[in-house]
């Protein structure tokens, strides 16, 4: 009698156990579907915004012509200049004409599709002193979400795939590894995480301070100084522009891994302070939007 009492007890818990793990199996299932309809809704968000921004500029064709005609010389006068500069000098703190390039048109690739990606946050003030930030805050959709990818630059629509072509084919050139090229991958990945974080943080001090547009032209500045190896600077600069203003980390890091010059703290210290600094500026931007004062207040 008590073997077949503890046979039924051990019966229900295996029956407990199989509900349980159908419930948490059901749930995840659930939870996993709500997400991709969510993702779906903003990618379809997105691609609304995205249409109208680019209407607009397609009805000043002039204008536009200037604008992609202005960095098309830039971009290239840059690579002439830096060939010739790295040519003449037989180097550039060790490293060749062609790495050079490489480092060159990697920042292209960071730094052309971030400012794709997060145009509007250049026309963030207009919306807070004007109160316009009150209808975003009303509708349906996350308003970090609206503010950071609510009108994407078709200039640089433009120039992000033949800046990948040049990249692609320059790197082909330096024999990577196939996992140099993944880290490449992700550490690019990694450096439009801390992009994001930077423009969440703009938006939030915004804000509290209604100051914007410095703050983005002293960064974009800054991160000029990472068209170039971050090795040709002398201590401390090195250091404050690698891990203070993480221009490094963004712009150098990728490339440098591509090489297969980064050593593997430097990698898990570039994603843990990617992953850090998106938290961290997620949290400021809750603090922010809670001192925000409606218009119609």
């Amino acid at each position: 009698m008590e073997d077949k009492e503890k046979l039924q007890i051990n019966n229900y818990k295996l029956q407990i156990v199989d509900l349980y793990k159908l419930f948490i199996t059901r749930i995840k299932s659930v939870e996993l579907k709500t997400w991709i309809k969510r993702l779906g809704f903003y990618i379809k968000i997105w691609w609304m915004m995205s249409k109208n921004a680019f209407m607009m500029y397609f009805n000043q064709k002039s204008i536009l012509a200037i604008f992609l005609a202005g960095k098309i010389f830039r971009f290239t006068f840059f690579i002439i200049f830096l060939y010739f500069l790295v040519s003449g000098s037989k180097g550039l703190a060790g490293y060749n004409t062609n790495q050079i390039i490489f480092f060159f048109l990697s920042f292209n690739v960071i730094d052309i599709t971030s400012q794709f990606l997060f145009r509007e946050v250049y026309r963030f003030r207009t919306l807070v002193v004007s109160g316009d930030l009150d209808l975003i805050l009303t509708k349906p959709i996350n308003p970090l979400f609206r503010i950071l990818f609510g009108g994407a630059d078709v200039i640089d629509l433009i120039t992000i795939p033949p800046v990948v072509a040049a990249t692609i084919y320059m790197g082909a050139k330096l024999g990577p590894s196939a996992v140099s090229v993944f880290l490449y991958i992700l550490l690019i990945i990694n450096s439009l995480l801390i992009s994001t974080a930077f423009h969440i943080l703009v938006v939030s001090m915004a804000i509290i301070t209604l100051e914007i547009d410095h703050t983005v032209m002293i960064f974009r500045d800054l991160s000029r100084l990472g068209t170039v190896p971050i090795d040709v600077f002398k201590q401390p600069l090195r250091g404050f522009i690698t891990y203070v203003v993480p221009i490094g980390i963004m712009l150098s890091f990728p490339a440098k891994a591509f090489l297969g010059l980064l050593d593997w703290n430097s990698v898990i210290v570039s994603f843990v302070f990617g992953i850090t600094s998106i938290f961290m500026t997620l949290r400021f931007w809750n603090f922010a939007i809670k001192k925000y004062t409606s218009a119609s207040s």
